[in-house]
């Protein structure tokens, strides 16, 4: 059973030799352990750094994103024949002596996904708003997905095979949250386990400037991978709003003309009524074309899982 340790990299000449050479060569229940670095179009030597450092190099022609380097990373692990793939940082933040801790879950068959848990709150470099924001992420993420998981931006992480294959990464911000909330809708088991970080690890993020940029960003990945997955119970409950709100409209005009306090009066309240059941319906009708879409996607994603299967048999 192989195990293949990938490594989104750009631009880390400085820190990738020392973060590839702490990586275990040796975890028990795998047979062979692989480094993966993928180069997210670095105009420095961090091609041949990691090389130098015993790595395979995956590169992009130019930089694409962090989110866009993992999902290259799945790839190529699920080609090179990986049962689990881990995914860590090339800054060197997360401690590699807990990928034994990491995988385990996986080996012993009690998880498809295991997510490793920082412990936010202990964590001193991080100030209170970011702790504060971290933690209600996953809080949300824990809801949307179904899933029990306490560091849902952590990007140390061990996917089995199963699970890499019915991962479809489609933002190009970062694959943390998505990934996820898609291993929720698919069914799979997502757990957390402690980790620890190296201490001062301070370097500031490259994804987003402030603390309000990465609550937008993150909102919108959210957002956007739950409409891919659940369009029609979302636009259903978002149609449903105006139709109520239009069914209230007309029951009040029907109260007055049958009772004939006012019959000809409130026209505005029937034509407002009208308006707004017209505007809940079309919302409906846009939720039932895009559930269609959805099916469609999820073929697609079933012949892709199907495609990336035969990887690694060659």
């Amino acid at each position: 059973m192989k195990l293949v340790i990938q490594i989104p990299a750009w631009n880390e000449e400085d820190d990738l030799a020392e973060t590839v050479a702490a990586l275990p060569r040796e975890v028990a229940g795998f047979d062979e352990v692989e480094v993966i670095v993928i180069d997210d179009g670095s105009d420095d030597r961090t091609a041949e750094v990691a090389r130098a450092s015993g790595a395979v190099v995956v590169r992009l022609p130019v930089h694409r994103g962090l989110a866009v380097a993992f999902a290259a990373g799945l790839d190529a692990a699920l080609e090179r024949g990986a049962a689990v793939i881990v995914n860590t940082d090339a800054d060197g933040q997360y401690d590699p002596r807990d990928i034994p801790t990491l995988v385990a879950p996986i080996v012993d068959g009690e998880a498809q996904m295991v997510i490793g848990d920082r412990r936010v709150g202990s964590i001193r470099h991080f100030s209170p708003t970011k702790k504060l924001l971290q933690k209600l992420g996953s809080w949300v993420v824990r809801r949307i997905s179904r899933t029990d998981v306490a560091d849902a931006t952590s990007g140390f992480r061990a996917i089995s095979r199963e699970a890499a294959l019915k991962l479809h990464v489609f933002t190009r911000f970062t694959y943390t949250l998505e990934t996820i909330l898609q291993a929720g809708e698919a069914g799979l088991r997502v757990v957390s386990v402690p980790i620890r970080t190296r201490p001062g690890e301070t370097r500031p993020s490259r994804l987003f400037k402030s603390n309000l940029g990465y609550v937008l960003r993150s909102l919108e990945s959210i957002a956007r991978i739950v409409v891919l997955y659940n369009p029609l119970r979302i636009f259903l409950r978002l149609g449903a709003v105006p139709v109520l709100a239009g069914a209230a409209l007309l029951g009040r005009f029907l109260w007055f003309f049958v009772t004939g306090e006012s019959p000809a009066g409130h026209v505005q309240s029937l034509i407002l009524a009208v308006i707004l059941v017209t505007v809940g319906v079309q919302v409906w009708v846009v939720g039932v074309v895009a559930d269609l879409i959805a099916v469609n996607r999820r073929l697609l994603e079933e012949a892709l899982e199907r495609q990336r299967t035969g990887l690694g048999r060659r």
